[in-house]
């Protein structure tokens, strides 16, 4: 059963879909989501109660923009069948001056309002600092006192320095800073996260969302703009929104929105200035400060990294960049044709046998490549509680396989490497010369040694500089065919390339590879795969016909 799309929430879609101004692929796959929830979901939206809350907008200085009044809907008034709220959760990043706070104090007043008709529906705002707690409060302060509409407001709202309540809803809306102790005895309907960027772990954040559960309607939001805490809450939540975004993972109830530039290049280009921050396009004074900061970060980058973090959504002296467009990564999800007797290296991979490990066998024809990728999982890693992706759906399908035991021996991969050499041609098994030790003696029972040159190549950082610039021809000449290999899609999304020599202060034009984080982000099913191009000479340029496989050697 299907709901109409309110007009609050098509405004939006429409705007986005037709780029103007210009969205980014964020806000395209969010547009695209909630277009999916309306046509296949049973959901309600309580317009009634909508339109009492968008007319407190007479009060404010200000009328919501847009995107603003889609999220307020998505957020506050769409619910399931079952009657609970569709998106109890919401991330919202977007760049400075976009009206988080505004935004913030604008809603806060819904729910503390007479027209929401969960009673004691308190709103805590918490953050790191005072200034950052207290701001919208302070902004919904200023608006209770302008004298033409006091009279009226005092009838709905009571409020002092330190607290603002509804007088019939008695809700309180509260500004909480950096202290999780004793606060057992909250009572929130919503709490808010602003400027989540300054959190660096989740002390604060758990004691505040554990006292939910107390009011009806319970909800969650994230408002920020992007920071320099790297691997902290901000990143998680991020990570977490583009795998519901770009890779189908259920979104679990969380409304993603997401508002950056893609790379540093695309700063230089005004028009997209608009896809870090959509109130653009309505502050034309916001535009004329943002136009000025650009002008003085082109003088002084190193003085206004703030310029690329805050506005754009870029963290400001990241040299790290994705390995490419998520729909180039896409596009490698084609039928694999019969591989049955061609030649292919085989790229192995591991940072830590008790964690993950992966091989890859790379075929080519002509400028096409086609790879078969599989990968291993240790049951008892201690990392993996954090690995949000469905490896167990994975392994139930064959891309993976689950080892129940404290680390994976290596004799797991040089038997399926061995199995592999009955059905192809195995020219070349590569992999990094510092993980070689551990798996060569499995790998020499089935005849790869590394004093054999022409059978093992042992794969240095110079061989990856090496191969990175035909990597990214074969992604942007969509010369990859993967079939169905989520893992190694997910690995390719957990990668960046960054540049080489940067901790010389030397930018030498080339790229390596590495994790964007640490423990969550696992890499080496793409590791794998960047390891059997490297042995792409041993195959040419084109496959023999009617060459039976040589690889296998029994044990």
């Amino acid at each position: 059963m299907s709901c109409e799309i309110p007009p609050e929430v098509l405004e939006y879609i429409q705007l986005v879909e037709s780029d103007k101004p210009r969205a980014c692929p964020e806000q395209h796959a969010l547009v695209a989501l909630v277009r999916r929830a309306f046509e296949t979901e049973d959901l309600r939206v309580e317009t009634g109660r909508l339109e009492k809350y968008l007319g407190l907008q007479k009060y404010f200085p200000f009328a919501l923009f847009p995107w603003e009044k889609f999220l307020f809907t998505l957020w506050n008034c769409t619910y399931t069948a079952q009657g609970r709220p569709r998106w109890k959760t919401v991330l919202c990043m977007l760049g400075r001056g976009g009206g988080k706070d505004g935004y913030i104090a604008f809603d806060s007043a819904a729910s503390i309002s007479p027209y929401n008709p969960v009673s004691h529906y308190n709103v805590d705002i918490c953050a790191m600092n005072e200034d950052q707690a207290t701001r919208p409060s302070k902004d919904l302060v200023e608006v209770l006192e302008v004298p033409r509409h006091q009279v009226k407001l005092n009838k709905h709202y009571y409020h002092t320095k330190e607290i603002i309540q509804g007088r019939k809803n008695r809700g309180v809306m509260n500004g909480r800073t950096n202290n999780p102790k004793g606060r057992d005895g909250m009572r929130p309907g919503k709490i808010i996260f602003n400027e989540v960027h300054a959190y660096e772990n989740y002390d604060n954040i758990k004691v505040f969302i554990t006292s939910l559960g107390k009011v009806a309607d319970a909800r969650i939001g994230y408002f920020t703009s992007n920071g320099d805490v790297s691997d902290g809450p901000l990143d998680d939540k991020l990570a977490q929104a583009r795998r519901i975004l770009f890779e189908g993972e259920p979104d679990g109830g969380m409304l993603p929105f997401i508002c950056c530039l893609q790379s540093r290049d695309q700063v230089h280009d005004p028009e997209n200035w608009y896809m870090a921050n959509p109130s653009l396009a309505y502050r034309p004074s916001l535009l004329q400060e943002t136009e000025d900061e650009y002008q003085e970060w082109l003088e002084h980058p190193e003085q206004n990294g703030d310029f690329l973090t805050k506005r754009m959504g870029l963290r400001a002296g990241q040299k790290e960049i994705s390995v490419t467009d998520y729909e180039k990564v896409k596009a490698t999800n084609r039928p694999l044709p019969d591989l049955r007797g061609w030649s292919c290296t085989v790229g192995v991979d591991y940072a830590e046998l008790s964690d993950w490990a992966a091989v890859n066998l790379h075929f080519r024809r002509g400028e096409e490549r086609f790879d078969l990728n599989h990968a291993w999982i240790c049951a008892q890693s201690k990392t993996l509680p954090r690995v949000k992706a469905p490896w167990k759906a994975w392994a139930e399908v064959g891309h993976c396989t689950v080892v129940e035991d404290v680390s994976i021996h290596p004799d797991l991969l040089a038997d399926y490497v061995r199995r592999a050499g009955q059905s192809y041609n195995l020219r070349l098994l590569c992999m990094d010369q510092y993980r070689w030790t551990l798996v060569s003696e499995s790998f020499r029972k089935i005849g790869f040694d590394a004093n054999d040159k022409s059978r093992v190549k042992l794969v240095r950082p110079s061989d990856i500089m090496q191969v990175e610039p035909v990597i990214q021809a074969c992604f942007d000449r969509g010369r990859f065919t993967w079939g169905d290999a989520p893992q190694l899609r997910w690995a390719v999304n957990n990668t960046k390339r960054v540049r080489s020599s940067r901790k010389l202060g030397v930018d030498t034009g080339n790229f390596i590879y590495a994790k964007i984080e640490a423990k969550s982000r696992k890499t080496d099913p793409w590791m794998a795969l960047v390891a059997s191009m490297v042995g792409e000479p041993a195959l040419g340029t084109g496959q023999a016909v009617g060459i039976p496989p040589i690889g296998a050697i029994q044990l």
